[in-house]
């Protein structure tokens, strides 16, 4: 059984709540795409937890957790963050957490590179995290990149290491004008973490072969939403990898395999990080009201996500680019304060309204069509079956599902690993 966890919308969808909660039911977890750029939040028995990096089945011990050839991995960032989930009692070892001898490091350089670009670009910039991401991609695709594997033979990959970076100066120094970077220092940087990360990186494209042709559960978990993969998002405001189900088998190491299942997460209304057009936008007043009551801000930066009506324009779409048979919508109990509801139900512009998702640099100008519902005014955290729920609730769920063409199975009312419904 190969089950994918997707993103409908532009990401923060509540992922990672959902993984861990369906872990509990497959063997093994794989990150197929992307890098520290996000996080996924997890509540449990246990506390809270951020993970940028790290597959969200790592809290669960009965699950082994791969991270796969698709991701850059960011090697202090990792190297930390396991770190911090060993002292809080997690156990992490080469037995549950296998890491792709193929995937790209992200050096600091990388970073650099992409603060410099951003600041450059000043207010026309792309809204990056700064985390380096674009430039590890980038340079995945032009072939001068590190891999995991690399780090088993340190004299050779010092010797590329030497090249690249006489290469990455020509930009760094010669285009930003910023001090060079020193040939040691990243050595030194790549000792010191590889050493501690060795262990953990091995063939994985061979493990989730043999585990699949074993009969083994494996999901896939997806960083961000189809709205940010960057041949069907937002282009040029999208992530640099393929966040799309269909590329999972590709990322995790295993493109002779298929999806069984593919299940996309969407919240009850929408949010956005970052740049690029975001047609439901609210603002002022209304915006913070509801940005507060969903506490959303970005689990990796911090960042006050921007906030809106649920899409149906952009979630139909994204349904369709993820190929959803499943659909979980979180964050339901968030509307529980709100006496109406609002939800986009089309996009117009000059007179002329349209269902269907435009092309990227098409989206300026188009304004929501809105329909409004009455709000169900009451506490829905403890509701655990569909007829616990007030009726207002439950129109809304089944409006969004008829209106999106798609089956919803699992309801998130609240943040914990239980609070959720299934229909």
């Amino acid at each position: 059984m190969l089950t994918a966890i997707s993103g409908i919308n532009w990401g923060d969808e509540g992922k990672g709540r959902m993984v861990d909660l369906l872990s509990s039911d497959y063997d093994v977890v794989v990150r197929y795409q992307g890098g520290n750029n996000a996080g996924h939040t997890v509540i449990n028995e246990r506390g809270k937890f951020i993970l940028n990096l790290l597959p969200s089945g790592i809290l669960r011990e009965s699950v082994v957790n791969v991270m796969g050839n698709g991701m850059v991995i960011d090697v202090k960032h990792l190297v930390e963050e396991m770190g911090r989930l060993t002292d809080a009692g997690i156990k992490i070892t080469p037995e549950n957490l296998k890491i792709s001898d193929k995937a790209v490091i992200c050096m600091p350089y990388h970073v650099q590179r992409d603060c410099l670009e951003e600041a450059r670009l000043s207010d026309k910039k792309f809204g990056s995290t700064r985390r380096g991401i674009a430039p590890s991609y980038g340079d995945k695709y032009m072939k001068k990149a590190l891999r995991m594997g690399e780090l088993f033979d340190m004299n050779a990959l010092h010797e590329r290491l030497a090249d690249i970076v006489e290469w990455e100066n020509l930009t760094v120094s010669g285009v930003y004008g910023a001090e060079p970077i020193s040939v040691y220092a990243m050595q030194e940087h790549l000792k010191k973490y590889g050493e501690i990360l060795k262990p953990f990186i091995c063939d994985v494209s061979l493990y989730l072969d043999k585990a699949a042709k074993a009969g083994k559960k494996i999901m896939f978990e997806a960083q961000l939403g189809a709205l940010r993969d960057i041949d069907f998002g937002i282009y040029p405001y999208t992530s640099s990898s393929n966040s799309i189900a269909a590329y999972a088998p590709i990322g995790a190491g295993i493109p002779n395999h298929k999806l069984d299942l593919s299940i996309g997460i969407m919240k009850a209304y929408s949010t956005c990080v970052g740049e690029g057009p975001f047609t439901v936008e609210y603002f002022g007043d209304k915006a913070e009201t509801l940005r507060k009551a969903g506490g959303e801000y970005g689990a990796a930066t911090g960042r006050p996500r921007r906030v809106g009506p649920f899409d149906v324009v952009a979630s139909r779409y994204g349904i369709r680019m993820q190929g959803a048979d499943e659909i979980a919508l979180t964050k339901l109990d968030v509307l529980s304060m709100f006496d109406e509801i609002e939800v986009c139900v089309a996009y117009e512009k000059d007179g002329q309204e349209t269902t269907d998702f435009p092309f990227t640099q098409g989206l300026d100008g188009y304004k929501p069509v809105l329909k409004t519902f009455k709000g169900w005014k009451k506490d829905i955290s403890g509701c655990r079956k569909k007829e616990e729920l007030p009726k207002e609730a439950i129109e809304y769920i089944e409006f969004i599902e008829k209106a999106t063409e798609a089956k919803i199975k699992y309801v998130s009312v609240g943040a914990e690993r239980e609070a959720y419904i299934v229909l």
